[in-house]
Formats: C-alpha cells, structure tokens, sequence
C-alpha cells in the first residue's frame, strides 16, 4: 500500500463530480473544522475530523457487526466478503474494531495509539487485533483496515468486526461502547440459546437509536432446530420493536460456517445479501449524510466546549482557575475514595443477593424436581418407541416440555423479583453519581455543563436499563454419531431404559440450569452497571479537569504578553466560536 487510503481523495474535493454534492459540502465542512481544531490546538478533534472528511467524500459508510462473544461475527463477515480474512476461534477473538473495505486487491494496516499506520500483511492480523496474540490490546492498536476486492463492498459499504460482549475482558465491551458513534447501520448477529442477552440488548438500543438500519441475523443455524430459531427470531423481534417503539424486519437464519466450507443448506442467505444490497442502494447516501452530520454534531461541540473554557480562563484570575482546578481535583479524589469504599458496599449486597436467589432457586428445584419426575413416568408410555434415534428425538422433547411447563409460570416472580432488587442497588449507584454532580454545581463550575456528552445535572445518572431475563429454555445437543448407532441398536436388546435414564437426567439439567437464569442475570446486571456507571463518573470528572488545566496553561502564556494579547486572544476564540457554530 503505497499511500494513505483515508486522505488520498480528500486533497481535492473539485475532482470528485460525480458525488453528490451534499457529501462535497459535508467533506468540506469537516475538513474547514479540522483546521479550526488545529489552530486551537486540538488534534484529536483535528484527526477525525479530517478521516470523517474522507469516507464521506468517498462515499463509504460503515455497517458495524455487532453482538455477544462467540456468535460468530468473524466468520459471518469472512463469508459474506469472500475471503478468510478476519480471525475467528473458540475464545473470544477480536480485541480491537476492524475495518473491511473495498480494495483491489487483498492489503491490511493497523493504526497505532499515536495515530500512524502500519501496513501488514493479512495474515498477521491476528497478531494486533486477537485477544489470544493481542491480549488486553498489550500493544496499543488503535484499530486496523483490510482491503479486500469484494463486489459487495465496491459502492462505499464497509463492515466492521467489533469485539464481542461479555468476554472476559472488559476492556472489549468497553472498545465496542466507545465504536457506536461511528456506526451508520449495523449487523446484529444473535443465536437460538440464548437469543439476545440483557448486555447485548442494551448494546443494540443503544446503537437503534442512533442508525435506522438493522439487520438482524441468526447464525449458526446449523446448530440448532426449526422451532428453536423460529422461537429465538420471535422473541427478538418483539423485545426490540418494543425497546425501539418501530417495527423490526426479517430475521435471517444462516450457517456462515457452511457457506466457508461452501456447504449445506443455503438457508436465508441470499436474502440476507439481497437486504444488503438494498441497503447500499437505498439508503447508502443516506447513511453517508447522517455519518457526516452527527460527526459535525459531536466534534463541534467538543471544540465549543474547548473555546468556552479558554475564554474563561482568559477572563478569570489566574488564582480564581487554580483554585477551581484544585476543587476539581478534590472532587476527583473524593470520587476515587467514594467509589473504592462502596465496591466493598456493592459487594456485600452482591452477596446478599446471591444468597437470596439461591435460597429462593433451591426451595422451587426442590419441589419442581420431584413433580416434573413424575410427570415425565406419567407421560412417556404414550411415547412411541420405534427407532431409536427417534425415539431419544422424543423422549427428549418431553423433557424440555415439561421443563417448559415448571419453570415458565415460576418465571414471572422471579422476574419481579430481579428488577426489584436490580433497581434497588442500582439506585445506590444514581445517588452517588447525582451526589458528585451536586458537588460540582454547588462549587459553581460550570464546566460540566459544557461538556459535550456530560449527564443533565438536573437529572442526573439513570438507570437506564430494565432486568430482562429471556425466558427460552436450552434443548438438548445432536447426539454423537456413536450415540447415534448405540440408539440404532439399543432397541434390538431391549434397553430403552439407557434413554429414558439420560432423558431424565436432561430434565433435571433444564429445570437446574434455566431456574438458575435469574440469579445469574441478576448479579451480572449489577456487576455490569456498577462498572458503567463507575467508568462514566471518572471519564467525565477527569475531563472535565484536563480540559480546564490545558486552558489555564494557555491563558498564563498570553497574560504574560499582557492586556492587548489577552483582548486579541478574547476576540480570536469568539470568530472561532461563530465559525465553529456555524458548520452545523
């Protein structure tokens, strides 16, 4: 790769007529405001600014994939590109977001912490962007680009392969968090068991209310049943068309592992790339346009912010902002020593909740076992027997029916159970984030208003999520093929009994594992939140404080100078201010 692909066409934005000229307007506005972040001093802004400038003048927009670990994202884009080019494995694989473009022939890149890029060759990608190579992002990756010569990617569609949710590394949800911004559409790729989890979900509301466009697709249908997927599809769409209040589309049932191998059924595949095709054609410059729009948005006013600030500090005492960086650092540390006491707080409740739910599991199982046994020796006479793969088919299913018929109605308490108990430690976390909001408006620093994505301090931190527990019950795995010929032959010596055993003890499984569900979810919810909510707290208070100390580091520099500098400077930040509000 012999130049940098994401600023060779924006050196001449007049060469590009046949763009549309919305797109030229967008480019040159993002390109005018990476120059005015330049001159201010902001090259972070200034830097992305100036790559939003490219793909919008070169027509691309990006179609993040996105779902829980071990969905099989990787393998899903690998198939639909045609090449084998992204990693995939059994552990949670990808640690960084990974571009997949159009190029003319096969090429890749990472971009380092420090902005520069480095070109690679494909096949050591999975050294930088791999969990297992790469773990915990050691080597300060940025994120990377493959080029690869796909039709479907030729008219400006880009996917994107983000880590998974609820890995072990926290530090990937966390990098799948910060990419929603720059999300135009999204694959949302779900399985049967579970379908979509309470993380995942909040993920895909979260980018829902941003993008229009979701496609949604089940993967690995290879793995599990007709009635399953079918179950898994329904439950998904309601959920989001509830959460999202619009009608969801067609869910997509495929095996991106069968269609690597070039296999099997094709399933919903040529759907699936027909609804892509439609949305290149439909909506492409549409996705473009409002990448270019919200970009405008969310850097503006993060240079807005900066200026407001600058001018503050060019106004104020230099005594006056010392005083307010130190309070800010006091409310820092108060924050720090505040959070660290009540993590021991948190997981004294975490106990107490786990022990309730167990308490509350074993008294249901207790009862629920012995009344589902009998069910079970009731009804399996009325099995018929005939083969006997078939009939493990069978007494199986009506394992998990009877499971189905002792853990659903037991569900609902449990449920309201959950989000009462959810909400009640969750509240703990909204008080003390409220209560360091207070803390900053009682002192008078107005800074955390002008924060381009701080929390309404009239409002404060929110629970923003419901419990949820997807009431779907697992089902049982394809028996091995020597399992299979025992069962062919079981019947011949007249030991059924072997099946009805194992059909047994997979009752009991389903009533321990799906009973359990509750109290899992429960604790992971709590866990996960306090997390979000602790991230957030820092973020926003250690903002606020580097963009006040960098403001006051300029502001001595030009009262050294004298009053005629600091007037200049006053006059310069506000042409700034106009300029910058007027790009939007």
């Amino acid at each position: 790769m012999q130049e940098d692909k994401s600023s060779s066409t924006v050196q001449d934005l007049e060469a590009l007529p046949e763009r549309p000229s919305a797109s030229v307007d967008g480019a040159s506005r993002l390109l005018r405001l990476a120059d005015l972040a330049q001159k201010l001093g902001s090259e972070p802004v200034a830097e992305e600014a100036r790559e939003l400038a490219a793909r919008v003048s070169e027509g691309r927009f990006y179609v993040a994939c996105v779902g829980q670990f071990k969905r099989g994202k990787s393998t899903l884009l690998n198939a639909l590109v045609g090449h084998e080019i992204v990693p995939t494995g059994f552990v949670p694989v990808t640690a960084v977001p990974t571009v997949i473009r159009f190029g003319a022939e096969l090429q890749a890149r990472i971009r380092m912490r420090d902005g520069s890029w480095r070109e690679i060759a494909v096949a050591d990608l999975k050294y930088y962007v791999t969990e297992e190579l790469n773990p915990e992002n050691k080597k300060a990756v940025d994120g990377a680009e493959v080029f690869v010569p796909s039709p479907l990617l030729s008219s400006g569609m880009c996917f994107v392969d983000t880590p998974g949710l609820g890995s072990v590394w926290s530090g990937n949800t966390a990098t799948t968090q910060a990419f929603i911004p720059h999300i135009d559409a999204a694959l949302v790729v779900i399985g049967a068991d579970p379908p979509i989890a309470g993380e995942e979900l909040a993920l895909v509301e979260a980018v829902g209310k941003q993008v229009q466009d979701l496609i949604l697709v089940i993967n690995k249908a290879d793995r599990t049943s007709d009635p399953e997927r079918a179950a898994a599809a329904k439950f998904t769409r309601e959920i989001l068309e509830k959460r999202l209040h619009r009608p969801m589309g067609e869910v997509f049932e495929v095996s991106a592992a069968e269609r690597m191998d070039n296999r099997g059924p094709l399933r919903d595949w040529e759907k699936l790339l027909e609804s892509l095709h439609h949305l290149v054609e439909d909506s492409g410059r549409n996705l473009v346009r409002a990448a270019c729009e919200r970009g405008l948005q969310r850097l503006t006013e993060q240079l807005l912010a900066m200026i407001s600030e600058d001018r503050d500090a060019l106004l104020r005492p230099v005594e006056e902002s010392e005083r307010r960086i130190e309070l800010m650092k006091e409310t820092i540390s108060d924050a720090e020593r505040s959070m660290l006491e009540l993590n021991f707080l948190f997981m004294a409740e975490q106990h107490r909740i786990s022990d309730l739910f167990g308490d509350r599991h074993k008294r249901f199982f207790s009862s629920a076992w012995s009344e589902s046994k009998a069910a079970f020796n009731n009804e399996l006479p009325s099995v018929p027997r005939g083969f006997g793969p078939h009939y493990r088919r069978r007494v199986m299913h009506l394992a998990q029916e009877i499971a189905r018929r002792k853990v659903m109605p037991w569900i609902k308490p449990e449920q309201e159970e959950g989000e009462r108990q959810y909400r009640a430690v969750a509240t703990r976390f909204v008080e003390m984030g409220n209560s360091f909001l207070k803390k900053l408006a009682d002192a008078g620093l107005s800074e955390l208003t002008r924060m381009p994505h701080a929390l309404d301090p009239e409002k404060g931190f929110r629970v923003r999520s419901s419990f949820i527990f997807e009431d779907f019950i697992g089902t049982a795995q394809p028996p091995s093929p020597l399992r299979w010929l025992a069962d062919v032959f079981l019947p011949l010596v007249g030991a059924r009994k072997v099946i009805t055993n194992e059909a047994r003890e997979f009752l009991r499984h389903l009533l321990e594992v799906n009973s359990a569900r509750v109290q899992n979810d429960v604790l992971n919810r709590i866990q996960d939140s306090r997390g979000r909510l602790e991230a957030e707290i820092r973020k926003l208070l250690h903002e606020i404080s580097r963009i006040a100390e960098q403001a006051l580091d300029r502001a001595r520099k030009v009262k050294e100078e004298g009053a005629p500098a600091v007037q200049s400077a006053i006059e310069r930040l506000n042409r700034f201010e106009q300029e910058v509000s007027a790009l939007v």
